[in-house]
């Protein structure tokens, strides 16, 4: 038996029983922690897009956070840094506001307040941005209100890759965006409200601290997963995390480098939508039931990628489910010392993803 101490080390088999149940990972390029973010709704009218920037991001130093930082983007928006820690958080009083549920129907659904017109895939400004006008965005993966990102197929997750590349393009040109996040909450245990198939997009004036962390320490896939690796097709790879902090981590990468998903070519994008669809598919049949889950993509603007040693795209998705229904929280200690304290071996989880391959959605 081995115990690795830096990713991409042999990686120990599955713990059978009488051997030991923990070991000591040291991670790498810092700390894998993600904060919740809820999936956002409103009911007021869509907000325009706007080309330019209406705020500039403000930094406390050496002071008191007990004192206002600079108040950006108008009297509900401001940016606040700890000053010890160099945390940024963005206090959004206007969220408050924002209705937990739909008043009347689904306003993703065609005919709905957010969809008037038949469609496959749309976007559309968020009525409640967290960043600004302009800078938040809705990503609807198809019509269907009751379908899963698995039951889209090949062709149909193709069509939400193409719709991620362009939006990405679109908020990676204005002047001041540096980092733009593709993500998605799914369920009511990660935050999510409105079950209809659907993702976000953050555009940041700035490379946030955790994306930044990565690409600076020179971010690879990992070049043999060995016992974690989960499935791979066309060029395309997933795997569980070396040293997880949820209970289901893991990450889809190209073999070969790309730094955005618009630098991907129709191969690339097809193959990227294959393995993406076998992926979900599999931890849907991991309990039987639609798993909650938080998914993201690191992707380097090319206003920044000079910034940084080959910055190399990556998606990361992770579930706080430990058993069916069971959900692992991320405890006082985890919290205060940033160490963590996961039940679940990586190597435990990726057989049984493995397993499940013979049931793969077509």
């Amino acid at each position: 038996m081995t115990f690795p101490t830096a990713a991409g080390g042999p990686e120990r088999e599955p713990s059978t029983a009488g051997e030991p149940d923990r070991e000591l990972r040291t991670a790498v390029g810092g700390s894998d922690r993600e904060p919740n973010s809820a999936v956002d709704r409103s009911d007021r009218e869509p907000s325009t897009v706007v080309g330019g920037s209406d705020r500039e991001p403000s930094t406390v130093v050496g002071g008191s956070d007990r004192e206002p930082s600079t108040v950006v983007g108008g009297s509900d928006r401001e940016l606040r840094t700890d000053p010890y820690l160099g945390t940024n958080v963005h206090v959004v009083t206007s969220r408050q506001g924002r209705p937990n549920l739909p008043s009347s129907g689904c306003p993703f659904c065609v005919g709905g307040r957010e969809a008037p017109e038949p469609y496959d895939v749309r976007s559309f400004p968020n009525r409640w941005p967290a960043l600004g006008e302009g800078r938040c965005e809705v990503v609807l993966y198809t019509s269907d209100h009751d379908a899963t990102f698995a039951g889209l197929g090949v062709d149909g997750a193709r069509r939400v890759v193409d719709l991620w590349a362009a939006r990405t393009t679109a908020l990676g040109s204005l002047p001041d965006v540096e980092f733009v996040l593709v993500f998605e909450n799914r369920g009511p245990e990660v935050g999510a409200t409105i079950p209809h198939p659907h993702g976000q997009i953050y555009a940041f004036d700035h490379v946030p601290s955790r994306p930044h962390r990565r690409f600076a320490a020179g971010w690879r896939p990992d070049p043999s997963p060995g016992s974690r690796l989960v499935a791979e097709h066309d060029g395309w790879r997933c795997w569980t995390d070396h040293a997880p902090v949820h209970p289901v981590s893991l990450t889809i990468a190209p073999d070969e480098r790309v730094a955005t998903l618009a630098e991907l070519d129709n191969a690339g994008r097809t193959s990227l939508a294959a393995l993406f669809v076998d992926v979900v598919g599999r931890l849907d049949r991991l309990y039987d039931r639609p798993l909650p889950y938080m998914m993201w993509i690191n992707q380097a603007l090319p206003q920044v990628a000079g910034r940084y040693d080959e910055p190399w795209l990556n998606i990361e998705i992770v579930s706080p489910w430990r058993a069916a229904g069971v959900s692992r929280f991320i405890a006082a200690a985890e919290v205060a010392c940033e160490e963590y304290f996961n039940p679940v071996h990586p190597g435990d989880l990726a057989a049984r993803l493995r397993a499940l391959a013979e049931d793969r959605a077509g």
